[in-house]
């Protein structure tokens, strides 16, 4: 058994080096929030499993064995019926310009909550279940299968976390509040960013101020979980919970991609929730992890171990 479950889609990534035309050569990697956060909790030393549905194809096979060999645990259903889904980085001068999904017929999509059974055990006998807000947006049976996830969670005692991660490509803002602040009851811990939070609670969005983070979070505290974080990018996290509102601030950071920094995050911080560590200590480690994905091109392939936050490059020192 894990220490933390994480279960949702992750895809195929195509990425060109710049602007797709006839004839680009395309990078082919994978992604997905969930796995992401497997990922970074597993190269900080923790147990974690990944539960999903893959399809029965070659792009399926290079998902589950790239996860696989980064030491998570996978338990992904192979449906013979459908595809594994597709995600595209658009490029502009080297850099990711905008992310398009193709996914809405794949095999993570047709999930039921009759494919927790096999693997219900391992949810009940984790200390944590992470979840993102982007399942749930995948369709009515995703739906059901995080509902059916965090009613396993709450009666075995395992906590529920939540990473709100909202994607406006697959649903409206109003349906994702509507479904996110249902969940939000049965959710120990919620993590968003200022405009995520602000959408939740139906406020205006505004900027990533740490005072203004504090009070999002507070409020997101009102909605169920005893603990909300609210990111704030460069300005690092603030969180409520029950010894009030704290904020860690980041160091500086030559960013080079930061898609897949949300998810580093969770992973860091969930890291130290793990070992127990102070609240304070575990945003810290999600600052360090955030930025340290930001440095390297790609999703999750910057994600650290504790001997790469420790060296002395990190801080900028020449190692001679």
């Amino acid at each position: 058994m894990s220490g933390v479950v994480t279960l949702g889609e992750t895809m195929a990534l195509l990425t060109p080096g710049d602007r797709l035309v006839a004839g680009s050569a395309l990078g082919v990697g994978i992604g997905g929030a969930e796995s992401n956060v497997a990922i970074g909790l597993a190269r900080l030393g923790h147990d974690v499993t990944w539960i999903s549905r893959v399809g029965d194809d070659d792009l399926g096979t290079a998902v589950v064995r790239e996860i696989r060999a980064e030491g998570v645990r996978v338990l992904a259903e192979r449906d013979p019926d459908a595809p594994t889904g597709i995600m595209l980085k658009e490029m502009r001068d080297g850099r990711p310009r905008r992310v398009r999904y193709y996914r809405s017929a794949s095999a993570a999509a047709r999930w039921t909550p009759e494919d927790l059974d096999p693997v219900a055990g391992e949810i009940a006998a984790a200390r944590v279940l992470h979840l993102t807000g982007i399942t749930p947006a995948l369709g009515s049976g995703p739906l059901a299968v995080v509902r059916r996830a965090v009613a396993v969670a709450r009666a075995a005692g395992t906590e529920v976390v939540l990473d709100v991660n909202h994607r406006r490509a697959l649903w409206t803002d109003e349906r994702a509040r509507t479904v996110l602040t249902g969940l939000l009851a049965g959710v120990d811990v919620v993590l968003a960013g200022t405009d995520e939070a602000a959408l939740l609670l139906d406020r205006p969005a505004g900027d990533d101020d740490p005072d203004r983070g504090a009070e999002l979070a507070v409020a997101l505290t009102g909605l169920g979980p005893a603990t909300a974080v609210v990111k704030l990018g460069e300005l690092g996290a603030v969180a409520a919970g029950p010894d009030g509102p704290v904020h860690v601030p980041t160091g500086p950071v030559d960013v080079v991609d930061a898609v897949g920094a949300g998810d580093a995050f969770v992973a860091g911080f969930l890291a130290e929730r793990l070992a127990g560590a102070p609240l304070r200590e575990q945003l810290a480690l999600g600052n360090a992890c955030g930025g340290a994905v930001c440095r390297v091109r790609g999703d999750w392939e910057g994600l650290p171990t504790r001997a790469d936050l420790a060296r002395p490059e990190r801080s900028g020192a020449v190692v001679r």
